[in-house]
């Protein structure tokens, strides 16, 4: 029986090189259902997909592999930059006897610069590739031996992404965000990055600059854990003396802890990346870190809001979708997007990036409706220290599955990511949120419900708030990024102090 394959093959960049894998293919029944290349990106670097029988895709690889196309692991490149100073007047045969030296060490040049009549007529400037990171040296010393020689750049992690090596340094790059990955997985992860290129590359987007975005994701989070970690955070007592606490990491969604003395809830975790950081910072501004809190609300599945529930040894609750998108590994599902590539492997990048530990226990919400409130179905409540929390179902505008609560005569509604104040946020969280604009075209899945859930809840906000009001309190909005708010005239205003964290040294 037929079954979906992958594979990428390295070739010479020469006539003829693509044609002869497609025959290997071809003679073997593959049926090629998608081909990316593209040498301004990387000119030995092809992506296959096919479907052919797991028989037919064993002898296509050991085919593929006997000529030596087949890439199978992603080795360490070493990225050498040098001037050599050559001897004046100039003999016959110099050059040939450093490009006879760099490719007997099977170095690739990747830049080569030189003109007697320029501004240096003695230097010479080389770019080279070295897959086998134990021939540097043979170079280096082959070289000095015979001329001057002027180190200009050393680069073990391929940080000049030229087009003869681009997919092999790239995935050297993201391999510290991945943990313990092998070569195997970062093919694979390698194949899913090239499709979502190719898509991009389709609606006419620069290639270099998705990958750049990618691997911003990775270093954004990386640099802002541990000693480089820093929240925005509001401290907002209740009607009823109870605290909230709303936590914005450096990146993702805002973190939230209702603290009613006896109990205490969290709605949304927030990156699993930023779980120990957060836990630190709650001791440090005066609360017991994680200690007492009993429940989780999941508001949806996304990772900077359920990625770290896995982490806790208390049950998440959460809706029905929220769970299926969890197991199916694909924001899209559910929704007019479910089988856009972009969502798919948007979220495999984000998940692995940000440490996703997704909840373990997870209650799911009843999916029957028990009320309305507007436009929006009731489907579950639960009381805690003497107030009715409501779980209300989204439109899916955002994404499938998505809940929001409110207790109304506290005055919180939690708006997750429907409606939120955009304009408090920080000008690094704006630009980190809109990577994943850039490469999903639009973190919403349906557009049309989300401005239609934008206006609802605007308007149970008002109302909400045309209550709290006879007691002397406000609607606080927490959106799921940026600051507390409450309504004034159709837009979200902060909400008291925004007080400023790091980690101290």
């Amino acid at each position: 029986m037929e079954e979906k394959h992958s594979f990428i093959a390295r070739m010479p960049d020469e006539p003829g090189s693509l044609l002869k894998a497609a025959d290997i293919i071809r003679q073997h029944n593959g049926n090629i259902t998608r081909i990316q290349f593209n040498r301004r990106i990387d000119k030995n670097t092809v992506f296959f997909e096919m479907s052919a029988t797991p028989e037919e895709y064993q002898l296509i690889r050991d085919a593929l592999r006997e000529i030596g196309y087949l890439q199978s692991n992603i080795p360490p490149v070493n990225v050498l930059l040098f001037h050599i100073y050559l001897p004046t007047p100039h003999r016959p045969g110099a050059l040939y006897e450093v490009l006879t030296a760099c490719a007997e060490a099977g170095a690739d040049v990747s830049e080569i610069d030189f003109d007697d009549t320029g501004r240096h007529p003695d230097r010479l400037t080389i770019r080279l590739n070295i897959v086998d990171s134990s021939r540097v040296e043979e170079v280096i010393n082959f070289i000095k031996s015979r001329y001057r020689l002027e180190i200009l750049e050393y680069d073990s992690l391929g940080g000049a992404l030229d087009e003869t090596i681009f997919y092999i340094c790239f995935a050297q790059k993201i391999r510290p965000f991945l943990g313990e990955a092998n070569d195997e997985f970062l093919l694979s992860l390698l194949g899913d990055l090239n499709h979502v290129v190719q898509e991009l590359t389709n609606r006419g987007e620069d290639p270099r600059l998705v990958f750049n975005q990618i691997e911003r994701i990775g270093t954004f989070l990386t640099e802002t854990t541990g000693e480089g970690f820093y929240a925005d955070y509001q401290q907002i007592e209740t009607p009823d003396g109870s605290s909230l606490t709303c936590i914005q990491p450096p990146g993702g969604g805002s973190v939230f802890i209702f603290d009613a003395g006896s109990e205490r809830l969290m709605i949304d975790t927030g990156y699993g990346i930023y779980h120990d950081d957060i836990e630190r910072m709650l001791h440090e501004i005066g609360q017991p870190g994680y200690k007492g809190i009993s429940r989780i609300i999941c508001t949806h599945a996304d990772a900077d809001h359920c990625g770290a529930a896995g982490l806790f040894p208390v049950p998440s609750y959460l809706h029905h979708g929220t769970d299926a998108i969890i197991e199916c590994n694909n924001r899209g599902y559910g929704s007019r997007s479910q089988d856009l590539i972009l969502e798919a492997v948007y979220t495999v990048i984000i998940n692995l990036f940000s440490r996703c530990t997704p909840p373990k226990e997870r209650l799911l919400f009843p999916e029957q409706t028990i009320g309305r409130r507007g436009i929006f179905p009731v489907i579950d409540t639960f009381p805690m220290a003497g107030h009715r929390f409501e779980v209300l179902e989204s439109l899916g505008g955002h994404i499938y599955g998505q809940v929001f609560l409110l207790a109304p005569d506290l005055g919180l509604l939690f708006t997750s990511d429907a409606l939120m104040n955009f304009r408090s946020l920080t000008p690094d969280r704006q630009e980190y949120n809109s990577i994943a604009d850039f490469l999903v075209t639009s973190v919403n899945v349906d557009s049309d419900l989300a401005k239609q859930e934008r206006h609802a809840l605007m308007a149970l906000a008002d109302e909400i708030d045309s209550d709290m009001k006879k007691m002397g309190a406000r609607c606080l909005i927490c959106g799921g990024h940026g600051a507390v708010s409450v309504p004034e005239e159709g837009k979200l205003v902060a909400y008291g102090d925004i007080r400023k964290y790091r980690h101290p040294t």
